[in-house]
């Protein structure tokens, strides 16, 4: 019996809430070691981690198709993972998250264009709701004292939202072709060979006190990727768009936790709205009426 699509829904919620957690420890670490080695090593760590259940699984090689998906995928989370930990080093998370909310927008109406996806209309409410909710946040941010690295941090975050966009577009894609093990597989092989390129140039062999931190986010990654497989293949990505601003809430905690990264009472405010808004986007698609056919 298939699950409904609510459950797929809270399914990508916990896929998220995974990320942002993996978002914390990476940036914890591109403060130590920089955003490039943290990310190389991750993904080196992630082969690792998400071979050992795709090997154990896997019945066939992928198809051509899912094959160039995987690569697709790869490659531009590759740009995007960089752009966004290189901004992050440089941001508050919670200001960073709230940046990469243009994405959600951008990817429903991609899902209209490129996966023939209905728009529905809790969907589109549900994100225009939450949405308000990362203007409120960052007006209540726009008083704040920030320097250059913070204004050119922002940018490249800015940037990364728009490569993240299309990134939820492939995943449904991708979803619909393989298993969630095989994508986070691919994923991480992938996502490792891009950074491998440049490691005569960058790569620095990091502490033996950064290694439980690498193999963490690598299993934070990994399980975030199963996760959110999961749920693209169950449901649409005009549908499933929203969940992403849920890693504001999560961003907001880790960040004042182990960064003393204070939360105001815009943040508070904004996050509220956020969470309704997802309320709203969450409940079941043949309740709603399309909006766009």
């Amino acid at each position: 019996m298939k699950p409904p699509v609510v459950v797929a829904f809270a399914v990508a919620c916990l896929g998220i809430a995974l990320f942002a957690s993996m978002d914390a420890v990476i940036k914890a670490l591109s403060l130590a070691i920089g955003a490039y080695n943290a990310l190389l090593w991750r993904s080196f760590a992630g082969i690792a981690v998400s071979g050992a259940p795709w090997l154990w699984r896997r019945t066939a090689w992928p198809s051509r198709p899912a094959m160039k998906l995987h690569i697709e995928r790869g490659a531009v989370s590759a740009v995007m993972a960089f752009l966004f930990f290189w901004g992050l080093e440089r941001t508050p998370m919670a200001q960073a998250i709230a940046l990469t909310f243009i994405a959600p927008l951008i990817a429903q109406g991609l899902a209209v264009l490129l996966l023939k996806e209905r728009m529905q209309r809790g969907a589109l409410l549900g994100s225009l709701l939450a949405f308000a909710g990362v203007l409120v946040i960052l007006g209540g941010q726009a008083s704040a004292k920030m320097g250059p690295d913070a204004f050119w941090g922002a940018i490249a975050v800015l940037l990364s939202a728009v490569a993240y966009a299309y990134n939820i577009i492939l995943m449904r894609r991708q979803a619909l072709l393989a298993d969630p093990y095989e994508v986070a597989f691919f994923q991480s092989l992938v996502f490792a060979v891009c950074f491998a390129l440049v490691m005569p140039w960058f790569a620095e062999l990091p502490s033996l006190e950064h290694v439980p931190m690498i193999v963490f986010s690598a299993v934070l990654a990994t399980l975030s990727l199963v996760l959110l497989g999961w749920a693209y293949a169950r449901a649409e990505a005009s549908y499933l768009a929203p969940v992403e601003f849920t890693a504001f809430i999560w961003a907001s905690l880790w960040g004042w936790l182990f960064f003393s990264e204070a939360i105001g009472f815009a943040t508070l405010a904004g996050a509220a709205l956020i969470v309704a808004g997802c309320w709203w986007a969450a409940r079941p698609p043949d309740l709603e009426r399309d909006i766009i056919p």
